[in-house]
């Protein structure tokens, strides 16, 4: 059985995880972790830590929470991989997905 599907019909959906290549372009959010949004200036989708997400919400400056390549690996050497933890974190997909 099929287990993930690219197609957009809800009816070839029922049951399967739904790979939304559309999200793919410089007008959509949606990127994976360490990836170069598709921006003039392209910031890197990069993991953060509640504390950053708090900061930045409460100062009102999402630029804090901006990185680009450079940014990244820095940030990187000094904090670690945030991501790592999702490499072997244990989930298991419900046999029927609604």
């Amino acid at each position: 059985m099929t287990r993930a599907i690219h197609l957009m019909r809800k009816e070839l959906r029922a049951g399967k995880v739904f790979i939304d290549w559309s999200q793919n372009d410089e007008h959509k959010t949606t990127v994976n972790v360490y990836s170069l949004r598709a921006r003039q200036r392209p910031w890197v989708s990069a993991p953060l830590t509640w504390k950053e997400v708090e900061t930045a919400l409460r100062t009102k400056k999402v630029e804090s929470i901006h990185f680009e390549a450079d940014d990244v690996i820095g940030r990187a050497k000094r904090m670690g991989d945030l991501f790592e933890p999702v490499l072997t974190m244990k989930q298991k997909l419900p046999s029927a997905l609604g």
